[in-house]
């Protein structure tokens, strides 16, 4: 089976949240492979991560954020972690650990306890260099403006509300990537 199967799987109707899913998981795939593509020296996996970027949002049908026409009942913040259950067991860990760790810019187990997150009690941040990339790449697109990439300055200011553990992680991405 190919991983991206198991987005009809979960989102079997054609509407608005399937639109809004492939939209923008289309959009932080083609970014992460135009990276690898001008960054041949990181020998990244580019088929993992088109697979990979694809699915890393598969949870958000099972939060409730009505304003992207998600009607589950957990908090936006836990669709990482869900969306990782599902893929993980369909058979894809490797997938499983981008879908986990993207949120953000990955959250650490020292922030999920001292910010109270209703998640799982373990460290989320993105490890290998595809995850990072991956992770990166989906912090310049949202699920609001399908149309528009955000500039480097505008994703920066998004991720400085939530601390600087992820802001210095995301500036290092930039000295890798960018």
């Amino acid at each position: 089976m190919n991983p991206i199967e198991l987005i009809p799987t979960y989102y079997p109707v054609d509407n608005e949240l399937k639109n809004i899913l492939l939209t923008h998981s289309e959009s932080v795939a083609q970014k992460s492979i135009e990276i690898a593509d001008r960054h041949p020296e990181l020998k990244l996996d580019t088929r993992f991560l088109y697979e990979a970027a694809m699915l890393h949002d598969i949870g958000i049908f099972l939060t409730d954020a009505k304003g992207i026409y998600c009607l589950g009942t957990h908090p936006y913040i836990c669709h990482g972690y869900l969306g990782a259950d599902l893929v993980r067991r369909a058979g894809f860990p490797r997938h499983a650990r981008v879908c986990e760790r993207h949120t953000g810019a990955g959250i650490s187990l020292k922030q999920i306890v001292e910010q109270n997150l209703p998640i799982p009690h373990r460290e989320m941040i993105p490890e290998s260099l595809e995850e990072q990339l991956i992770c990166f790449a989906d912090k310049f697109f949202s699920k609001t403006h399908l149309d528009r990439e955000k500039s480097p300055e505008a994703a920066r200011k998004s991720i400085a509300k939530y601390g600087e553990e992820g802001l210095e992680r995301f500036d290092r991405w930039c000295e890798l990537f960018l």
